[in-house]
């Protein structure tokens, strides 16, 4: 069932509490970075995940998959309830340095 009640997941540019933004997203809703979200672009370098919520975030726009790109790094990474530092995000292969990487995320209930 999808949720159409709006979760907030805070992203920040810099360390914790730096460059932050909350960003309302709907249940397996893509969101772009682009816009009024523009400046987080591949900007991101921690992510804060709402409790019962899992988010993928992804390097490129439209919530899409490419693969292994960049020297090994993962094109996407989950991310369950928490704040996770991008630069150890736990990949696909393990861990993967995802910091400056993001163009879009979709979140989903647990």
């Amino acid at each position: 069932m999808i949720q159409d009640t709006p979760v907030t997941v805070t992203v920040c540019t810099g360390a914790i509490g730096v460059g932050c933004a909350a960003v309302p997203t709907v249940s397996e809703t893509c969101v772009n970075l682009t816009g009024g979200l523009s400046f987080l672009n591949k900007e991101i370098s921690f992510a804060t995940v709402p409790g019962g919520f899992v988010c993928t975030f992804f390097q490129d726009f439209g919530c899409t998959a490419s693969g292994v790109v960049n020297a090994g790094t993962d094109s996407q990474i989950f991310l369950t309830a928490g704040t996770w530092r991008m630069s150890t995000a736990p990949g696909l292969s393990g861990p993967t340095n995802f910091n400056d990487l993001t163009s879009s995320f979709t979140c989903s209930p647990i």
